[in-house]
């Protein structure tokens, strides 16, 4: 009965070394690759698009802002049936971010104009997984969305008021 118990204590041990073992095997394991790595390597799956960033002045491409505004509503029927995009230009416009006093009178009177159509965009956008993973993968809040254009079926523009990420 000695030797029985004595047998019992060292299987017990033994299971709970391999447990050990496991546990740290699995952590080292899933520690290797970086979360951000990770993050980018999901969002590159649920995207599956070429994404471009580009910066610019408010000033030099106004009339293009404008025009996306102007278009929000017939835009935001557009975002709610993409599925499927080749490319994603987000083109950040650093000098109407609101650190900067916001976007130049004519692009911020359009935007209150058009108030309505920008904020339903900015909501049909955040439940679009292609173009919201695209826009939070760069860290841009939905709020800094200035407009969103369609270039063609399968290219589309996303003006931000933000700085590009570091």
């Amino acid at each position: 009965m000695i030797n029985n118990q004595k047998s019992r204590k060292q299987l017990a041990k033994l299971a709970v070394r391999a447990i050990i073992g496991c546990s740290i095997w699995s952590l080292s394991a899933s520690a290797q690759e970086p979360q951000g790595n990770q993050q980018l390597q999901s969002v590159d799956r649920i995207i599956d698009s070429e994404v471009r960033e580009d910066q610019a002045r408010s000033e030099d491409d106004k009339d293009r802002i404008i025009a996306a505004i102007e278009n929000s509503g017939e835009n935001t029927n557009r975002i709610r049936k993409v599925t499927d995009l080749d490319r994603i230009d987000i083109i950040f416009i650093p000098d109407s971010s609101a650190v900067k006093g916001g976007p130049p009178e004519e692009i911020a009177g359009k935007l209150s104009e058009y108030s309505q159509d920008v904020d339903d965009m900015r909501r049909v956008l955040q439940s679009n997984a292609l173009l919201y993973n695209a826009v939070n993968s760069r860290n841009i809040l939905i709020g800094n969305i200035l407009a969103i254009e369609f270039d063609s079926d399968k290219h589309v523009v996303i003006f931000a008021a933000a700085k590009p990420p570091q």
